[in-house]
């Protein structure tokens, strides 16, 4: 196996660091999907989402605990080898640079698989998102991920509302117009929550390890109608008053 080409996006020194990854294939599971594909195959994931991650968090200029924090929540990592990985994740998050052969390398692995990809795209928010703040670096480095992931620009606003509150796009949340009538409202509603259920999302082979998203999406997804709904209260009260 040709360990030098999956070090190529992260900086120099780092073949050492996924060489010895490399001795423990299999170790970490990223995704149950990966489980019968090669283990070269399944290594390559690991240390392109783990470089992606990384660089993601250094976007705004600072790699700060809290996002690491966040990248844990979102990519399980036995004790036994959490030290490697946060190793090779320190090393990466030194600078963004090479973040787009990560990008490209996912999303060429995920074709198949566009909902793991969407989780993917979704655990970057996360990271980006954990410190309260969605700095215009990391603004940058998501939509330049989401252009290699083949997302356009209702895509990449649809994620995002769900990881920054903006008062103004809780229709963009739920994916639904202004003008859509109070029951179409409640069906769209009922119809994410189904989507979006850990029960759900686990029965259809979604890994263990992004289902931590689907509560913050939940969350998301209930403050929106419940905005839309206060919204349109107060607009009737007004027409009644006035």
């Amino acid at each position: 196996m040709n360990w030098s080409a999956l070090a190529k996006p992260v900086r120099s020194g780092a073949t050492a660091l996924v060489s010895g990854i490399a001795n423990a294939a299999g170790w970490l599971n990223p995704c149950k999907l990966f489980q019968p594909k090669p283990a070269s195959k399944q290594l390559s994931f690991t240390i392109a989402f783990v470089g992606l991650a990384a660089k993601m968090a250094k976007a705004d200029g600072v790699a700060v605990k809290v996002e690491t924090q966040a990248f844990e929540s979102c990519f399980y990592v036995p004790p036994e080898e959490r030290a490697n990985v946060q190793r090779v994740y320190q090393l990466a998050s030194q600078d963004v640079a090479g973040f787009e052969a990560y990008a490209e390398r996912i999303a060429r692995m995920l074709a198949d698989d566009p909902a793991l990809l969407k989780d993917v795209f979704e655990c970057l928010f996360n990271i980006a998102a954990a410190d309260g703040v969605l700095h215009q670096g990391e603004e940058a480095f998501l939509q330049a991920v989401a252009a290699k992931f083949g997302y356009d620009e209702i895509d990449y606003q649809r994620v995002r509302s769900l990881f920054v509150h903006d008062p103004s796009s809780p229709y963009v949340v739920l994916g639904i117009s202004p003008d859509a009538t109070d029951d179409e409202l409640k069906a769209r509603r009922k119809e994410l929550v189904r989507e979006n259920h850990p029960d759900k999302l686990a029965a259809s082979g979604v890994p263990q390890e992004f289902l931590v998203l689907a509560d913050r999406k939940l969350a998301a997804i209930n403050a929106a109608y419940d905005a839309i709904l206060k919204e349109r209260e107060t607009r009737s009260r007004e027409k009644a008053s006035g």
